[in-house]
């Protein structure tokens, strides 16, 4: 489903380097290239170092971190970077899929059913995550849909109990235009599981019942830290600034203001080394890591 975004960007996935992130032994490869991370989608793979629910949270990072991917996408496409710097990075990590909706999945497309039953199905993987690894609490990153619909479970579902901190990369938090979704949709050849065939799109629309319902009140709940990482050239959650949040538990970051050469985009976000070392320094703030301000290009990252 993926070959059109494939054919469009080869020149990109040629001239990218394959990265890791620390120096320690037995490195997992970083894939800073969202051409090659999104050729890597399947309905079952789970993206490197996650999902060994042999795991135990090390003292250093005592939160198990759990990846959740965004519309029409799946775990082992968004996450071919940031599983494995996490991992290299000795964080316990999992991933799910969620949102199939009438047999989606067997396709690869994933994220397009009801949000608010895709937030059931993270708060019981959650469970599972917290039985396995004895964790209390975890921490969220979430990509696209991925970053917003955590905010239901953590509102409406009892999850802030068990989290500590969701980020979200480009997040759907306050919604987008129509044109935004069928962008997305055209990008990821998913655009015959629009509209009737995925109820997720209408719901991320500005002013939609879900997004009115989500946003009624505060933007966040007690006890949970936040952060939200955007790019001003975000073509698909539009206009870009319907990312952030408000609150004092709430960090916005905004990539450009970091490094104008980050030209990333909403495709790129989970490629960009630049984000990716955003969201170490969101879970682990007390042992920051400057940003190396590089090129990132759009859709390709890097």
């Amino acid at each position: 489903m993926r070959h059109r975004l494939i054919a469009l960007t080869a020149a990109a996935a040629l001239g990218s380097a394959v990265a890791a992130s620390t120096s320690q032994a037995a490195e997992l490869p970083v894939v800073y290239n969202g051409v090659l991370g999104y050729a890597q989608s399947s309905p079952t793979a789970s993206p490197p170092g996650a999902n060994n629910w042999s795991c135990k949270p090390p003292a250093a990072h005592p939160r198990p971190v759990i990846l959740v991917h965004g519309t029409f996408e799946d775990m082992s496409g968004n996450w071919q970077a940031l599983s494995p710097l996490l991992s290299n990075h000795r964080y316990c990590v999992f991933a799910l899929n969620y949102g199939s909706y009438e047999g989606s999945g067997q396709f690869g497309i994933y994220g397009t059913g009801d949000i608010a039953k895709s937030a059931e199905q993270l708060a019981s993987f959650v469970a599972q995550v917290r039985a396995a690894t004895g964790a209390a609490r975890v921490d969220l990153v979430g990509h696209s849909q991925g970053g917003m619909m955590p905010r239901y479970y953590l509102k409406f579902l009892g999850g802030a109990k068990y989290v500590h901190a969701l980020v979200g990369l480009s997040p759907s938090n306050h919604g987008t235009t129509v044109d935004g979704m069928f962008t997305l949709a055209n990008l990821l050849g998913a655009s015959s599981f629009f509209g009737i065939l995925c109820p997720a799109c209408e719901q991320q629309d500005v002013g939609s019942a879900f997004l009115t319902k989500l946003n009624a009140g505060k933007d966040t709940v007690p006890g949970i830290q936040y952060t939200v990482i955007q790019s001003a050239n975000d073509e698909v959650v539009t206009p870009y600034t319907s990312a952030f949040l408000s609150g004092a538990n709430v960090t916005n970051t905004l990539l450009q203001s970091q490094c104008i050469l980050d030209q990333g985009e909403h495709l790129s976000a989970p490629y960009d080394h630049i984000a990716d070392t955003d969201v170490l320094n969101a879970l682990d703030p007390l042992h920051k890591i400057a940003p190396a301000c590089t090129p990132v290009l759009p859709v390709a990252g890097g």
